[in-house]
């Protein structure tokens, strides 16, 4: 295989588990963007835009108007931070008491795509996918 093969099938991957996660939090007004930015503020907790923008590697433009939809939707506040360019997003009361039936839904999407992909597969593309990346940071 081609590199060029290679990463334009990553890529190809990539879209269509967008895609199928995209479909799957349809119900809920939520795309794969926002649901990223929930998954990662309530596993680490209140971040600045900044650190979420580089964590998940997006551009500011794009984290600005993902965080502003959350914040109309009312799943996400922003609070100031030390100066005025400095903004602590985290979650709301009701995205804590939504996430459990988003984070079902995500398992679900999971599992349903990877029931044909055995165990050992899974854990080899892990290590594989998380030395790629430690070598890209």
């Amino acid at each position: 295989m081609t590199n060029h093969a290679l990463f334009h099938t990553l890529h190809q991957l990539s879209r269509q588990l967008t895609n199928r996660l995209n479909d799957a939090l349809k119900p809920f007004g939520l795309y794969s963007a926002q649901w990223s930015v929930l998954f990662v503020l309530h596993t680490k907790g209140s971040l600045t835009q900044k650190e979420l923008s580089d964590y998940l590697f997006v551009e500011a433009p794009p984290m600005t108007r993902t965080i502003q939809r959350l914040v109309k939707q009312g799943y996400v506040k922003q609070i100031p931070g030390k100066d005025k360019r400095e903004k602590y997003i985290e979650l709301t009361e009701e995205a804590i008491k939504e996430f459990p039936n988003w984070e079902q839904v995500v398992t679900e999407c999971n599992q349903t795509l990877l029931k044909s992909f055995p165990e050992t597969s899974q854990q080899e593309l892990l290590t594989l996918q998380s030395v790629w990346l430690k070598q890209l940071l």
